[in-house]
């Protein structure tokens, strides 16, 4: 079987630098910065879902347990990951730092 058959009518991969915009002059940490801060509003959008599910369970309100749990759960494993990511850059700087010039 030749091999063109498989790739059928797919395209060959090309990497692409992404593009900088109209203005080219953004500072090298604003994409860093603004990465962590959906990071962060992420996970405080998790924790907020999670405490009012609690707080809806705790009233009596209509919800089913599964829905809380799975909604603190998420928040959770989001923290757990949060905490995880934030020990290696702690690790990656410290041993930037031990680094001779």
């Amino acid at each position: 079987m030749p091999i063109s058959s498989i790739t059928g009518g797919m395209s060959p991969l090309t990497p692409s630098l992404p593009s900088s915009g109209a203005s080219g002059t953004k500072p090298a940490g604003a994409d860093f910065g603004n990465a962590l801060k959906q990071a962060v509003s992420s996970l405080q959008q998790l924790g907020g879902q999670a405490d009012s599910a609690s707080l809806s369970l705790a009233k009596g309100d209509p919800i089913d347990i599964h829905e809380v749990m799975i909604a603190n759960e998420q928040a959770s494993l989001g923290f757990s990951m949060a905490v995880q990511v934030r020990n290696k850059l702690v690790d990656a700087y410290s041993e930037i730092m031990r680094m001779s010039v």
